[in-house]
């Protein structure tokens, strides 16, 4: 088939995108991305099997685009480009990633009439409710969640099929739209083999590390990631463990706060800010860890989605202590891959962590555990094979 993927950003870097694409085109299809340049990438080109088409974008199309359900404005010019980019390229079956562009697909697809995949990479109308220019003039009376939300639900209904990344996300849809259960597919964000088999391993950073008990988190470091949680519980630990270290690996605009409470506390000796780096050297981070983390806080996004890290994490055989958000939860008390924190709770934080510290034995089989279950049951190479299904599904 002849799939034409729809994202409103540019390509690459969009990892669920790539190896979504990549996964149908082993199976024979040719995949069409559609995808926005505002730079000097060349409009048309051929990466990792992918026909990329890029259309040329403004900042000022960017900024429409958070108002996408405010104003027809971006919806009427992403739509003629869709127009030109579905006809161009014979596109039989259309694949939406997220809703921000779904109002310009279906607009344009009135034409062409062609069945609809929506990817819903996320929560988008609840993450909404955290952005910061949704929360200040004039974001606060111009966007609505609300409004997103039912919109949302609309292109739900009008789809052939839907992709979710959890069984959480799953049921929450149920709950408010009217599509059957045997419509919605789940295909998770897991790790590609390649990510654990024979990884490059960075003997320096490890030996950087020597002598510390390493508790470490890898990724945005936005106030709902929890962080402040870790740096607070930190207070206790280093008078039960003094060689306690937590190495963050990543960063946002909220590092500012998070450096400042580091210094209130006196805690500099403790963490390590080594901001965003090259995923290459994730394997290395997490090698020399002894705990990772992922400390999010509750909400009814993170209860319907998988940070990507907690399955970086466990195919190293890395035990895992996670906040109580369903998803994640459920994910590592299913594995048995580690503890769960009260989110937003330093002192249960600090108590799991002493546990799982004062047991080697322990520590390391739910380490063992994270890693099989990973390896074996959820990579991304058979967590895709749900998206194949579903293409077969409307083939048939």
């Amino acid at each position: 088939m002849r799939i034409g993927m729809i994202l409103d950003k540019q390509f690459p870097p969009d990892p669920r995108v790539e190896n979504e694409a990549v996964s149908l085109i082993e199976e024979g299809h040719k995949v069409f991305l559609f995808c926005l340049s505002y730079d000097k990438y060349p409009l048309q080109e051929k990466a990792n099997g992918i026909n990329v088409c890029r259309f040329p974008s403004s900042k000022l199309e960017y900024k429409l685009s958070a108002l996408a359900y405010s104003f027809p404005f971006y919806t009427k010019i992403m739509e003629k480009k869709i127009g030109h980019f579905l006809s161009e390229n014979n596109i039989e079956v259309i694949h939406i990633h997220d809703i921000q562009i779904a109002r310009a697909v279906f607009n344009a697809n009135k034409h062409f009439e062609l069945p609809t995949v929506l990817d819903l990479h996320e929560n988008r109308p609840e993450i909404m409710k955290f952005y910061s220019h949704l929360k200040t003039f004039p974001g606060k009376y111009l966007i609505s969640p609300k409004v997103w939300k039912n919109k949302e639900e609309v292109f739900v209904n009008r789809s052939k099929k839907v992709v979710v990344v959890t069984n959480e996300a799953k049921e929450e849809l149920l709950s408010r739209t009217h599509i059957v259960s045997n419509d919605i597919y789940v295909v998770p964000n897991t790790v590609r083999k390649e990510f654990f088999k024979a990884p490059k391993i960075d003997a320096n950073l490890i030996n950087e590390f020597d002598n510390k008990f390493v508790l470490l988190y890898i990724g945005d470091t936005g106030d709902r990631r929890g962080l402040s949680t870790a740096i607070a519980a930190l207070q206790s630990l280093k008078n039960d463990i003094p060689e306690i270290l937590l190495v963050i690996v990543g960063a946002s605009t909220n590092d500012s706060n998070l450096q400042q409470q580091v210094k209130d506390l006196d805690l500099e000796n403790y963490v390590d800010f080594r901001g965003w780096q090259d995923a290459s050297t994730f394997a290395s981070y997490i090698s020399a860890s002894a705990i990772c983390i992922s400390p999010l806080h509750k909400n009814p996004h993170h209860d319907t989605t998988y940070a990507n890290k907690i399955f970086q994490y466990m195919s190293f055989g890395k035990p895992v202590l996670v906040s109580d958000v369903t998803a994640q939860q459920n994910i590592v008390e299913n594995a048995n891959a580690g503890a769960v924190h009260i989110e937003r709770n330093s002192d249960d934080f600090t108590l799991k962590i002493l546990e799982l510290y004062a047991n080697d034995g322990h520590r390391i089989k739910l380490g063992e555990n994270g890693k099989y279950f990973v390896q074996n049951e959820f990579y991304w190479e058979k967590t895709s094979k749900e998206l194949i299904k579903l293409y077969s599904d409307i083939e048939s």
